[in-house]
């Protein structure tokens, strides 16, 4: 199981900067930097609350999806990290364009 830090505050699937998301994808195919790959699974707490946290249940993310072909962890599209951060520059991300995988080293 990948362990999934977050910091994107306002993400349903944030509880105390872990993700409980039962699925996490990041996407950005041909990504360079951070900036150009984001977490796909981000929904905005204020408009779906915690309807998909897992967090109750104590079950963090279980599939950690990587569509980034750049991406050295890339490992068949799956992510090669035991930890992974997702991050955002906005302090409330209203799309998931607005986040990024921190953990991004370009090939």
């Amino acid at each position: 199981m990948t362990l999934v830090g977050c910091n994107v505050n306002n993400c349903a699937h944030n509880t105390n900067g872990t993700c409980y998301a039962n699925k996490v994808s990041v996407n950005g195919k041909k990504a360079r930097t951070s900036n150009n790959t984001c977490c796909s699974s981000f929904v905005s707490e204020s408009n779906f609350s915690n309807f998909s946290n897992n967090a109750l249940d104590g079950s963090q993310c279980n599939s950690l999806s990587c569509n980034v072909k750049t991406c050295v962890n890339n490992a068949g599209n799956i992510c090669a990290l035991r930890d992974v951060a997702i991050t955002s520059n906005a302090d409330s991300a209203n799309l998931s364009s607005e986040t990024y995988c921190g953990s991004f080293r370009c090939k």
